[in-house]
């Protein structure tokens, strides 16, 4: 039997979020992360941060949603800042690096945008390789492993510091 041609993969699209995707980004994370979600020190953070649309992205397969990436404003000490998270790709779109792909759109329209950092919580071999580094002297609103505390910064020679608090 002759060998079958391979199939190209299916080309993505980054767009900004926009309202009209609520529904299937609510779904999305339902898959990826379950109840438990709304637990964690991230949703926190949420409660209280402003939503920046215009720094988060949505990948698209076609009209399909596979991944997305959001942005929050909020404040380290006196320093504004901006939070990044959730993440999440769908389970069939978890290769070829997309969540790596999603994560810098969303730093490099942060720092276009004149952000000092972007701040996440999240495991360190992962966020490591897109530039993340463990910010030491940030405190969260509930309690976290400090080692899961990541930062990427625009200027190294800014450290960041403090609560984080609403922007």
């Amino acid at each position: 039997m002759p060998p079958q041609p391979c199939r190209p993969e299916p080309a993505l699209s980054f767009v900004n979020e926009v309202p009209e995707q609520g529904p299937a980004i609510e779904a999305l994370l339902n898959r990826a992360f379950g109840p438990g979600r709304f637990a964690k020190v991230s949703e926190r953070v949420r409660e209280f941060a402003a939503f920046a649309p215009e720094l988060s992205f949505c990948a698209l397969e076609g009209e399909r949603l596979v991944g997305v990436v959001r942005i929050w404003r909020v404040m380290a000490g006196d320093q504004p800042i901006v939070f990044l998270g959730p993440l999440a790709v769908d389970e069939d779109a978890r290769k070829h690096g997309l969540g790596a792909e999603l994560v810098e759109r969303a730093c490099a329209a942060a720092e276009a945008a004149g952000e000092a950092a972007v701040l996440l919580v999240g495991d360190l071999p992962f966020f490591q390789r897109v530039g993340f580094e463990v910010a030491s002297d940030v405190i969260l609103p509930s309690p976290v492993d400090p080692r899961r505390v990541l930062v990427r910064t625009v200027d190294p020679a800014r450290k960041l510091n403090g609560r984080v608090i609403a922007r």
